[in-house]
């Protein structure tokens, strides 16, 4: 089956006849639809979407947003029941991902949320209800 094959079934079915102007132009218009997609941010957003996937970072994303502030990594510590490397690779990782700021004071790391990040936790607050 060529590629078109099944774009030429499909735009008959709909309009009851096909032709291959008709898959040009529907063609033409998917081009359009990839373009406005915006897929050559493709890998950056998997990633945001992938530091949020973890259980341990999405906890920690949500911890910041709600600290209003900062967190040293030492308060995560009481807060989440992993290990200290867990909780520094997950740091490493949603700072990789734009989803968490850090800085460095002296021996100490403090983090804070971004505003994608908090973003990103409004609209799945917001969602929720619509379950």
């Amino acid at each position: 089956m060529t590629e078109t094959e099944r774009l030429e079934r499909l735009i008959a079915d709909q309009v009851g006849e096909c032709c291959a102007e008709d898959v040009d132009a529907r063609v033409a218009e998917l081009d359009e639809l990839r373009t406005a997609a915006v897929l050559d941010r493709t890998d950056e957003h998997v990633a945001v979407f992938g530091a949020l996937s973890n259980e341990t970072r999405y906890r920690i994303v949500r911890l910041l947003a709600a600290a209003d502030g900062e967190l040293c990594v030492c308060e995560f510590d009481p807060l989440l029941d992993v290990s200290e490397s867990a909780i520094s690779h997950a740091l490493s990782d949603l700072t990789s991902a734009g989803l968490v700021d850090r800085r460095k004071d002296g021996k100490w790391r403090y983090y804070r949320s971004t505003e994608r990040a908090e973003a990103l936790l409004d609209v799945l607050d917001d969602t929720e209800g619509e379950r």
